[in-house]
């Protein structure tokens, strides 16, 4: 087994555009796990390896690189950065110790980097922050340093860099006080401080040292008496305060020219906390369970992947215990055994046999498990343990799917159906008034890139549509009307007549049925069939058929024959009745209105307001806090079945939003008249 106190299991977060995945394609490099530095623009790193993923030159489902560095092996999740693909953040993280942080030096701060801080505190994740892509024309360290603070965290300068012109030529390490210049082969030459950063050194040094002292009380008291620490108390405070989360440290790189990597793998190995000392993991019960190679087996499914050799990959977090080939477990969830094949080290999609044990913190893939899902925890038969699984993220966007060729409905839901075993965060469904297939994700990217994926591992054309939207009708006003069905073709007839009072009710009221038969006018068996007959009137619809809602039916009256008489006939009269009533009733069309939630920077809010406004949507408020505005409205759906990517726009990508249901309003006319259209032209067809 190896060393586990030098073992490091993380996960590279950061926003998409960030240069996360280049980031992490440097350290692979860097550590000597691959030979070549790949590119994203070129398709050619060894983590986005999907053809949605080189085609759109970002990446749509996590990775896991491994490599070695200083003689211990570790296991890195790259995660995607795009709000898209960014539903199981937390069922990932889950899976990790601690978390490199990844900034933009041009953007800084975004809204979504918020959201992802704020997965990572929640689970109180030690981490360390790199402010990427120095090499940029418009890169200020300055400045995304400073919007570290909308984080709320408590940031600490390790390196400050050195630009000649608008090229990132080297850094100072702060508490070192030494200052080195990038070579080649990703090496460094140090070199004097420039006279231009000495203050700012000097500055960034006591500042540092101070935020460090605070890390522990017996650090602090020194600090006060003494005014400074040694290095060895700098170096201790240091990892007690991130281990703890007290304080994030800040590093400098360009991922893409290969600069900066190997002081970002020293300080992985330095700064942040083995498997072993990690807190214990709790189950639901509160019983705990440490990461500690010689208690009971437990493993955290974080992921499920498709390949298209050993098809589907279950990637373990190893919890407790020590894994090997071959291993029958128990599957918390079902209860039922697995069997373990082979064990399998991933990087990227390269994969490699493992044949040594595995103990806390190691990451690795084995496939063909029978019925193992992600977030499922498998354990030692004789020592059960589950690990809860983080809530996600709702579904933002739904679409319906259709088949290219009419009759393959059912290929496409088989399809779309393997399809959620790898990606937790799509549903699948059908729409009980349409048939529709509908496919709910986080985002029309997100739909669009699951779709293209099926398309290409199933051979299945599939056609995507914006779904139908759920309107309803309902009625104003009060009625009486008589439901009268007769009808003799010889033999035995059909009749029943029936006398209803038809009220439209306050939204919300939903349907009730009175029965106020009296004198058996009916008999009794056959009055829950003219409840039936209305309420499959109803379903269908008046004016564009969506169903009625929010209205009382009153039976008062009706009459019957001995022998003609039948459930069916009284099904038919009931039927007869509401049809009638609402023939004499106003029937208005109400559309569902969801609440926005949008989270965007304070600059676009003007923008994004009107576009709201646009949408016929009514602002309830807005909240701002540390340059990030939370705006909350009322919107009608069928506007922002399209949100997204008109967001996205808006934005520059910076902005995020979620929706939920609320209730429904009246439509307004020229809305209803189009629905109406639209219904009366498919029915024609």
């Amino acid at each position: 087994m190896a060393d586990l106190e030098m073992q490091r299991t993380i996960a590279v977060v950061g926003t998409g555009g960030c240069g996360k995945t280049s980031l992490a394609e440097m350290l692979l490099f860097d550590s000597g796990a691959i030979s070549r530095l790949g590119a994203i623009e070129a398709g050619t790193t060894k983590l986005d390896y999907e053809p949605e993923e080189i085609k759109r030159r970002g990446s749509i489902q996590p990775a896991l690189a491994t490599w070695t560095w200083q003689k211990a092996r570790h296991f890195a999740l790259d995660i995607p950065g795009d709000g898209n693909f960014t539903g199981d953040l937390d069922v990932l993280l889950q899976g990790v110790d601690a978390v490199v942080f990844v900034i933009d030096a041009v953007d800084g701060v975004r809204p979504l980097t918020k959201k992802f801080w704020h997965s990572v505190q929640n689970l109180h994740l030690p981490a360390l922050l790199v402010i990427n892509k120095m090499d940029r024309d418009r890169a200020d360290y300055h400045a995304a340093y400073d919007s570290l603070s909308q984080l709320g965290l408590k940031a600490v300068a390790m390196q400050l860099p050195i630009m000649s012109g608008a090229s990132f030529t080297g850094y100072v390490d702060i508490l070192e006080h030494k200052a080195f210049l990038f070579g080649q082969d990703h090496k460094t030459t140090p070199t004097e401080i420039p006279a231009e950063l000495a203050d700012d050194v000097a500055l960034l040094h006591d500042v540092t040292v101070e935020n460090i002292a605070e890390s522990t009380e017996e650090l602090m008291e020194k600090y006060l008496d003494e005014g400074s620490l040694s290095q060895e108390d700098i170096s201790s405070g240091l990892r007690t305060g991130v281990s703890h989360g007290d304080i994030v440290p800040v590093f400098v790189c360009s991922a893409l020219e290969d600069k900066g990597g190997v002081a970002i793998l020293d300080a992985i190995t330095t700064l942040l906390p083995a498997p072993t000392a990690r807190p214990a993991f709790k189950d639901a019960q509160g019983q705990e369970r440490l990461a500690d190679p010689t208690a009971p087996l437990a493993a955290y499914v974080l992921k499920t992947l498709t390949d298209p050799y050993s098809g589907q990959l279950s990637l373990l977090r190893v919890l407790s215990g020590t894994l090997t080939a071959d291993t029958t477990v128990i599957n918390s969830r079902t209860g039922e055994s697995e069997r373990l094949g082979n064990l399998l080290l991933l990087c990227g999609n390269e994969q490699t046999a493992c044949k040594e044990e595995l103990g806390p913190g190691a990451i690795v893939a084995v496939a063909k498990l029978k019925n193992t899902k992600t977030g499922d925890t498998l354990a030692d038969p004789k020592a059960p343990f589950t690990l809860p699984v983080p809530p996600l993220a709702p579904q933002l966007i739904t679409y319906a799917l259709a088949p290219k060729t009419k009759g393959d409905e059912d290929k496409v839901y088989a399809a779309m159906q393997r399809l959620l075993d790898e990606d937790i965060t799509l549903k699948l469904g059908r729409d009980e008034e349409s048939g529709d297939i509908l496919l709910s994700g986080m985002g029309q990217l997100h739909i669009e890139m699951a779709v293209e994926k099926a398309k290409r591992r199933y051979k299945v054309d599939i056609v995507l549509k914006t779904p139908k939207v759920p309107y309803r009708e309902s009625v104003r006003g009060k009625c009486q009307v008589q439901g009268r069905h007769k009808k003799q073709s010889g033999g035995r007839g059909q009749f029943g007549d029936c006398w209803i009072e038809l009220e439209g009710m306050p939204r919300g009221s939903g349907y009730s049925f009175e029965d106020a038969i009296v004198g058996g006018a009916i008999p009794r068996q056959y009055i829950p069939a003219i409840d039936k007959g209305i309420q499959e009137a109803a379903a269908r619809g008046f004016l564009a058929g969506c169903p009625v809602v929010d209205f009382r039916v009153k039976l008062y009256d009706g009459s019957y024959h001995t022998v003609d008489s039948s459930e069916m006939a009284f099904k038919f009269a009931g039927s007869i009745a509401f049809k009638k009533a609402l023939e004499q009733l106003k029937v208005v069309l109400l559309e569902p209105i969801v609440l926005l939630t949008v989270s965007i920077p304070d600059d676009c809010m003007g923008d994004v307001i009107g576009d709201l406004s646009s949408r016929r949507g009514k602002v309830l408020g807005s909240d701002s806090h540390a340059g990030v505005t939370e705006i909350k409205a009322h919107v009608p759906m069928n506007e922002v079945l399209r949100y997204a990517p008109d967001l996205r726009s808006i934005t520059g990508g910076q902005g995020f939003f979620t929706m939920e249901f609320d209730h429904y309003e009246e439509a307004p006319q020229p809305v209803a008249e189009q629905v109406i259209k639209e219904h009366a032209q498919a029915q024609a067809n």
